[in-house]
């Protein structure tokens, strides 16, 4: 063999592993890309059930603040009621002490 078909035969060699290795860190960078975007929807997704944990919290502390609203604007009603009943009784009370 000659000398120029030796060189011919280690450039071919060489490209063909330039070709494997190539192929070889493409296919480890689309691995690697892959296991990051798995772990990053991952993030994501913890991240939005733990809003979705918040909202339900702050919806069910919503509902029983309105409850308690509700409560005390009936008690504020009832008492205005009672008020009005007694200051009633007082008027009457005055008219009658006045009289005798």
């Amino acid at each position: 063999m000659d000398f120029a078909a030796i060189t011919a035969l280690l450039s071919v060699c060489g490209v063909i592993s330039g070709i494997i290795i190539g192929w070889s860190g493409r296919t480890r960078a689309v691995r690697l890309d892959t296991k990051e975007e798995a772990r990053s929807d991952a993030m994501a997704r913890a991240d939005i059930e733990y809003i979705k944990r918040g909202i339900e919290d702050i919806k069910h502390e919503q509902r029983a603040q309105g409850k308690r609203f509700d409560e005390l604007a009936e008690r504020v009603t009832r008492l205005e009621e009672s008020q009005k009943s007694m200051q009633k009784r007082v008027d009457h009370f005055e008219k009658a002490k006045g009289r005798v």
